[in-house]
């Protein structure tokens, strides 16, 4: 986390990496979502908002626990999701 704090580069291209990862979720048709439903699609949804337009409410610790703790569950999400229609990557 300190590197993290430290480097705004580092930050910078994360909060994109999640931009990019929050607007590719709102490409995914629901029916699709709701084979996983565990996964909160509405705030991943959403803090690509936050991160476009609300610069003064990014917060470096939350960005660092939706990177730590929220992205590999996401990813495992997405493959199963990819794996029951047939998709493969």
């Amino acid at each position: 986390m300190a590197e993290f704090e430290r480097d705004w580069l580092l930050r910078l291209g994360t909060q994109r990496a999640l931009e990019i990862v929050s607007e590719a979720c709102r490409h995914i048709p629901d029916e699709l979502l709701s084979l996983a439903p565990d996964v909160p699609w509405k705030k991943i949804r959403g803090i690509g908002n936050i991160l476009r337009h609300q610069y003064h409410k990014i917060a470096d610790d939350v960005i660092w626990v939706v990177v730590t703790k929220n992205i590999l569950p996401l990813k495992a999400a997405i493959k199963s999701i990819q794996h029951s229609i047939g998709v493969e990557r």
